[in-house]
């Protein structure tokens, strides 16, 4: 194995999930994590906004000389994807993210894909589905505020968006497409929310982007899964491409307390104190 660096872009907490599925792919990967929490959410910008932000976060990504950069966002992909690839690639690969309606699809049945209200409904989700629908009955399930309190790591207000979006979606769907990538990080709440009590069958599948990404990243540079490999890989965080440490926020997710414990000397930290992540964010 050679060694791995892997980016992420993303305007806030979103590419947690996605960072996780490289390190669990990779334990020995370097991380580097490029968001922009003074311009979040991205989803109600203009394109021209979205593109110039999420810009600045993988140019300062790229700073640290990154091996490929996931941009760990749906809507950045949607807007931002081919300006990112003409100024990065070939030296950086770059990866998109696409909700996953084509492999939810394919496997039958009715499909309902939560998604940001600026997503649902818009040209590219509608494109999506049709190129990838696979005929199958497909609800657009609008989740208002649901990004915006996983980013706040906000329990209240989580279970309320979560429990609005769950009464939009139809009742025995078989498959839910988690159309931002903030929603991985509450995957298990949103499965107990659709389940339907008292009906026959499997509960509802849930379709995820991170780990199908985490594969293509490491696909674009030849790099192997190996998640036996020592925990070795090192963080690095930047907010607004300001060297930081992982927020608050992101050690209440599974997701985050896994990057902030698989690394916990000072290639875990940017200010090179020798705390851990927590230590600082505190």
């Amino acid at each position: 194995m050679f060694p791995v660096k892997i980016a992420l872009v993303d305007s806030g907490l979103g590419l947690l999930a996605a960072a996780a599925a490289v390190r669990r792919a990779r334990p020995d990967a370097d991380l580097v994590l490029s968001s922009d929490p003074d311009g979040m959410p991205w989803g109600p910008r203009t394109t021209g906004d979205i593109t110039a932000r999420a810009l600045a976060c993988a140019r300062a990504a790229a700073a640290l000389s990154p091996d490929a950069l996931i941009v760990a966002c749906n809507t950045a992909s949607v807007h931002a994807l081919p300006v990112l690839r003409a100024e990065l690639e070939p030296a950086v690969p770059v990866v998109g993210t696409v909700p996953a309606v084509k492999p939810a699809a394919a496997a039958g049945g009715s499909v309902a894909v939560w998604a940001t209200p600026a997503t649902t409904g818009s040209p590219y989700q509608r494109r999506l589905i049709a190129d990838y629908g696979n005929g199958a009955e497909i609800t657009e399930v609008p989740c208002h505020g649901l990004a915006d309190a996983v980013e706040r790591a906000d329990e209240p207000l989580i279970d309320t968006a979560v429990a609005a979006a769950a009464r939009l979606t139809p009742a025995g769907v078989r498959a839910v497409v988690l159309g931002c990538t903030h929603y991985e990080l509450v995957a298990d709440r949103i499965r107990a929310a659709v389940r339907t009590p008292g009906t026959a069958g499997p509960e509802p599948a849930l379709y995820g982007s991170a780990a199908a990404v985490a594969a293509q990243a490491l696909r674009r540079i030849g790099a192997e899964p190996a998640p036996a490999a020592p925990a070795t890989g090192s963080l690095a965080v930047l907010l607004g491409g300001r060297p930081a440490a992982l927020t608050a926020p992101a050690h209440r997710y599974a997701e985050g307390r896994l990057l902030a414990a698989a690394d916990g000397t000072t290639r875990g930290t940017a200010d090179g104190s020798g705390r851990t992540p927590a230590e600082v964010a505190e």
